[in-house]
């Protein structure tokens, strides 16, 4: 698992460095209007912005952690299947309704008309289907690993000595229910297998990282995006609606975790690692607004690209890998109240991010 969160953070890092953007293009006539431009106000906006984000983001990763001290909160009880939904509808309505339509946008812009094909195939759709193909692959993978690695100690655990002669061991047991003798030799036939309860961890361990990187990877592009802006009247919205974004997804993110029961270190460490992510973006975008041009071809297609991407990755796993998992338990199935509840959460999760729109 140690090594699956290194790779996972390798390819952040790179994702990271490529959405740098460059200079804006000279041949570019698609240049912003300079009215409204206020440098030192949008910077003091921004500041705050950074404040309120990264409690926000820290705010919404603690909630599920309060399970530990508030019962009513652990894992499996009805109400944090209802929060567990509320995230999956914040999730899903973060790709549907803020990522994708970003990303149709971008690689749609009249910028990009005398600049390769990407105004004349939907590559935004492409590339977001072709990531949730990817996370998919990933996600079998991954768990198939983990789960062969889970199997391979428990064999390791079974595989003992055969029992001394004389001495009643497992093979005598079974040899004298039929009326023989014999001892276990190697790994029984009648093992047991993993139990299900290891491959329910091992599962909500690789949906945490995945999850991870896909909301991180879009934090780091909004956060970017807004320090990169010189204008009060974009930056003021965006402070209270980010806030209320990275609260969401930091409440989805860390339903995961708290499912996935890493040691504490972990858990501070990703928790950090999401609520650092976006005021680091506002951070980078405030030292690159100088030369930064978000009407430029190559931020254009930089930004659709990641921006479709993860937008395949977040829609995947929001209705595989978190409603999915909770909606079609027998547990929830066999409790009309409680699959109320939990479509109750869904819709207002989906439905107050997707409000969020209209000032992200």
């Amino acid at each position: 698992m140690a090594k699956l969160q290194g790779a996972l953070w390798c390819l952040l890092l790179a994702l990271a460095v490529s959405l740098l953007p460059a200079p804006a293009a000279a041949e570019c006539d698609c240049s912003e209007d300079a009215a409204g431009r206020d440098k030192a106000r949008a910077l003091r906006l921004k500041v705050v912005a950074i404040f309120c984000i990264l409690a926000g983001g820290a705010a919404g990763a603690a909630v599920p952690a309060l399970g530990r001290r508030v019962p009513a909160l652990r894992p499996g009880t009805g109400l944090f299947r209802a929060v567990k939904a509320f995230a999956g509808g914040v999730i899903l309505a973060t790709g549907l309704v803020h990522i994708l339509p970003a990303a149709f946008d971008a690689l749609g812009s009249p910028c990009l008309a005398d600049t390769g094909p990407w105004r004349r195939f939907p590559f935004a759709g492409m590339v977001a289907m072709l990531a949730a193909i990817a996370t998919l692959v990933v996600d079998t993978i991954a768990t198939g690993y983990f789960r062969r690695t889970v199997a391979r100690k428990a064999a390791a655990v079974v595989d003992e000595p055969p029992a001394e002669p004389g001495r009643c061991g497992d093979g005598d047991l079974e040899g004298a229910a039929d009326g023989h003798h014999g001892h276990a030799h190697g790994m029984s036939v009648l093992a047991p297998a993993p139990p299900a309860a290891g491959d329910d961890l091992v599962r909500h361990r690789v949906v945490s990282h995945v999850l991870e990187l896909g909301v991180v990877v879009h934090s780091l592009i909004i956060g970017m995006s807004l320090g990169a802006s010189d204008f009060p009247s974009t930056v003021r919205p965006l402070v209270p609606a980010l806030t209320f974004h990275q609260l969401f997804e930091g409440i989805g993110l860390g339903g995961c975790i708290v499912q996935a029961k890493f040691r504490l270190k972990s858990v501070v460490a990703m928790a950090l690692f999401f609520s650092v992510t976006t005021p680091a973006g506002v951070a980078i975008g405030i030292a690159i607004s100088s030369v930064y041009d978000e009407t430029s071809p190559t931020a254009l297609v930089v930004q659709g690209l990641l921006e479709a991407a993860a937008a395949g990755i977040l829609v995947y796993m929001a209705l595989v890998d978190i409603l999915a998992e909770e909606f079609m338990s027998a547990r929830v199935q066999s409790r009309a109240r409680l699959q109320l509840a939990l479509n109750a959460s869904l819709l207002l999760g989906a439905g107050l991010m997707s409000m969020l729109a209209i000032w992200a």
